[in-house]
């Protein structure tokens, strides 16, 4: 009788495990909240600044996705957490790079949400270390939200715009890093 309990907890632990994803050492849930949603991890990546791995990466969505524009520009739930394996990245490093992604993801117009943009930058006053936790979310009539280890720290306002500029740094036509992409559309 032991034997077929022992089978049954063996394959449930291996579907648990399943459903997790490591990435980099660091082991991304298989789902999040957003907006009172449940999201799926779609998929996930490494975040790679020359041959240093900045952190790793998890795009979760309503449902399954491939293609990078749609996701874009999706008025749907979905977030970014990023799991940092480096050690010591500071504000001004992380505003440093978005400014440098927003500047990519809407060809150099940032005009039009230079606002949004400069509050969410200031939302990033946290310097990442090794195991922190920073997550962007969207939710349709909410807005971006910022969360750093699992405490919110704003909400972004800035209209689909906005939202399609924040997802388009790692899913646009000049990501933030190609190989992230990839993974975070379920790719290798």
């Amino acid at each position: 009788m032991r034997a077929p309990i022992a089978i049954l907890a063996l394959a449930l632990f291996a579907s648990a495990e399943a459903l997790a994803l490591d990435v980099g050492g660091v082991t991304l849930p298989d789902s999040v909240q957003v907006g009172g949603q449940t999201l799926a991890l779609n998929g996930a990546g490494l975040r790679k600044k020359m041959f240093v791995k900045v952190y790793a990466g998890g795009l979760y969505l309503k449902s399954k996705a491939t293609d990078a524009d749609a996701v874009v520009s999706a008025d749907a739930p979905m977030s970014v957490r990023m799991h940092f394996i480096y050690d010591g990245v500071s504000p001004a490093k992380l505003v440093e790079t978005w400014t440098e992604g927003f500047a990519a993801s809407t060809g150099g117009n940032t005009a039009p949400i230079a606002d949004a943009i400069a509050a969410f930058n200031a939302l990033f006053d946290k310097e990442a270390k090794k195991g922190d936790v920073y997550e962007v979310s969207y939710a349709p009539g909410a807005g971006v939200q910022v969360s750093f280890n699992g405490t919110v720290q704003g909400t972004v306002r800035g209209g689909l715009a906005f939202k399609k500029a924040v997802f388009g740094i790692w899913l646009g036509d000049q990501p933030a890093d190609k190989g992230l992409k990839a993974g975070m559309l379920g790719g290798s």
